[in-house]
């Protein structure tokens, strides 16, 4: 496995396999949010949220999709209609993770955009009956205040399970390790939040 060899090269990696049901007793806490509101985003994108949990290690949470072979990413979600993104952000890490426990710390005050190559456009575009041409994101940065058993890849158990194992690692590892039409907006991502993993 390749995420083995490069992401558990130090002791301090481990990559997690079994999902467990989701703890009820955590909650999310929230800090003051003094960014400024967004721009709409540009037309014919679909409206989206990117997650980057930060563990107090310093290190990002991903996981790899079942959908794509070795294709690591970070929590990721559609921003339903009225919905305001900074609680999509919330609503999709607890639903893809099971994660409650984390702080809102930071965003990428504009929207970052990536468009879909062909056969990931039809596919998606056949399940979501529209036609999209990628994703406008808004991205979060969010510091992890819980245990990690918290979380779970099973989520909340409202959603379908798209992940199959996660690991703590580096900004520069989940660069690496993100499908090639994803990693221009990673990069922007991990620069924009780069004072924090200091």
């Amino acid at each position: 496995m390749a995420l083995c060899r490069f992401a558990c090269s130090s002791p301090a990696s481990t990559i997690f396999r079994s999902p467990k049901y989701p703890s009820k007793h955590v909650k999310f806490s929230l800090l003051p949010f003094p960014f400024a509101t967004m721009e709409a985003p540009p037309e014919g994108y679909r409206r989206n949220v990117g997650i980057c949990l930060m563990n107090t290690h310093k290190k990002i949470f991903a996981a790899s999709r079942l959908d794509i072979p070795n294709a690591w990413q970070m929590p990721q979600g559609g921003v339903d209609e009225g919905e305001d993104p900074r609680n999509a952000a919330i609503r999709e890490l607890r639903e893809e993770t099971g994660v409650s426990s984390a702080e809102v710390i930071a965003e990428v005050p504009y929207w970052l955009t990536y468009d879909f190559p062909p056969k990931v456009r039809e596919k998606l575009n056949i399940q979501w009956g529209s036609d999209w041409k990628g994703q406008a994101q808004k991205w979060f940065l969010l510091k992890f205040t819980g245990q990690d058993e918290e979380i779970n890849l099973l989520g909340d158990g409202t959603e379908k399970a798209e992940f199959g194992e996660w690991s703590w690692i580096s900004p520069e590892q989940i660069i690496d390790l993100a499908v090639d039409f994803k990693k221009p907006v990673y990069k922007e991502v991990i620069a924009e939040f780069a004072p924090y993993f200091q």
